[in-house]
């Protein structure tokens, strides 16, 4: 049974990124799209896990893409990018642009998307929107992942700490 992470917008919390490994075990993580503004290379360690399927997007602010591509082993990717799954097409990009386009397309069975900082998980039709807010907490000062299950499209958002700010 997959389970998958949803997350955006780490924007270098390492202290945040320490506590995934706690999500991803008790949440039997097998898969984490990651939606973009990692920020800078040296993230990539506290987001590669032995044995989960690992795919990202370059956000807006992400700087030094060439290392990041090295340290993430080819694992970030231009977006927007389409993946196929067992569970339909997963359409996974930063910014916002073609979210619209997206959804209605019907072409997705899951739309992933970052950049705003604000949650948005939602059904349209058949399709599965995810925003999972900000990571990093930086402007709303909670920090936030969503958990998919890509079977039923269910989805938990949860909050994983407060952000000083």
């Amino acid at each position: 049974m997959e389970k998958w992470l949803v997350i955006s917008d780490t924007h270098d919390n390492i202290p945040m990124l320490k506590k995934l490994p706690g999500i991803i075990e008790s949440y039997g993580i097998t898969h984490i799209f990651h939606a973009g503004d990692f920020i800078a290379p040296f993230v990539m360690p506290y987001l590669l896990f032995k044995g989960i399927e690992f795919i990202g997007v370059f956000g807006n602010n992400d700087g030094e893409r060439l290392f990041m591509l090295e340290k993430s082993q080819g694992k970030v990717k231009i977006g927007p990018i389409e993946i196929e799954t067992p569970y339909g097409k997963v359409f996974l990009m930063h910014e916002p642009y073609a979210l619209n386009a997206a959804v209605k397309s019907r072409l997705y069975s899951f739309v992933f998307y970052g950049h705003t900082h604000k949650v948005d998980i939602r059904k349209d039709g058949e399709v599965l929107v995810v925003n999972p807010g900000e990571y990093c907490g930086y402007l709303t000062g909670l920090s936030t992942v969503a958990i998919v299950d890509p079977e039923t499209k269910e989805v938990e958002l949860i909050e994983v700490g407060h952000v000083d700010r």
